[in-house]
């Protein structure tokens, strides 16, 4: 039985090919999404800081993965990552920033993930593909699936602010996220005092 919560040893590392150079200062298309909480989001209007990692597609128990994912540089750890997040998340939120899974899947297979995993934050479909369309998100063809690449955008106000492609391990990105937001946060404290130094 294959263990979806644990990377595999010798996984292929994906390479920075350019292809999110685009995304920092972007602003967020207005588009409403379906959410697992049966509400729909469009993050152009939100006024706070969120945080939307874009990832392929969660495994389930007893369902094979598609032939070989395993070697699709990136492909592998959706559900450590989605973990990953649950488990730092009231440290996410004491930092003052929402977070959101976002994939192709629709929002029925994204509920079990939702319930399984026991995930507090709400997971979003693009099964359409609009939004990562619009925001020129790179995918991949898989199974006759087409899928997003794995990337983490931190938005403030609607305006992408950072970018996290490629993100490797997945496991680790949430910990990159909050390390970004407090250094974040120190310069913000750190910043009058700067300024009236040089007064």
């Amino acid at each position: 039985m294959q263990n979806l919560t644990d990377l595999p040893e010798n996984l292929p590392v994906p390479f920075d090919d350019g292809a999110c150079d685009h995304l920092k200062n972007r602003k967020l298309p207005s588009i409403r999404l379906s959410t697992t909480d049966d509400l729909e989001v469009d993050f152009s209007n939100l006024d706070n800081r969120v945080v939307i990692y874009f990832y392929p597609m969660t495994g389930r128990p007893g369902t094979t993965l598609p032939d070989g994912w395993d070697e699709i540089p990136g492909a592998r750890g959706c559900t450590p990552q989605s973990c990953s997040f649950r488990d730092h998340y009231l440290e996410l939120r004491e930092l003052q920033a929402s977070v959101y899974g976002l994939s192709t899947q629709n929002t029925e297979y994204q509920k079990e993930a939702v319930s399984r995993l026991h995930l507090p934050f709400p997971l979003v479909s693009d099964s359409s593909l609009k939004f990562i369309q619009a925001l020129n998100i790179p995918t991949l063809e898989v199974s006759g699936m087409t899928l997003s690449k794995r990337v983490t955008v931190i938005a403030n106000h609607g305006v992408i602010e950072k970018v996290f492609y490629p993100v490797f391990p997945p496991n680790e990105n949430a910990d990159e996220v909050i390390k970004y937001l407090k250094a974040k946060k120190l310069n913000k404290t750190l910043q009058p005092t700067a300024i009236a130094s040089t007064e």
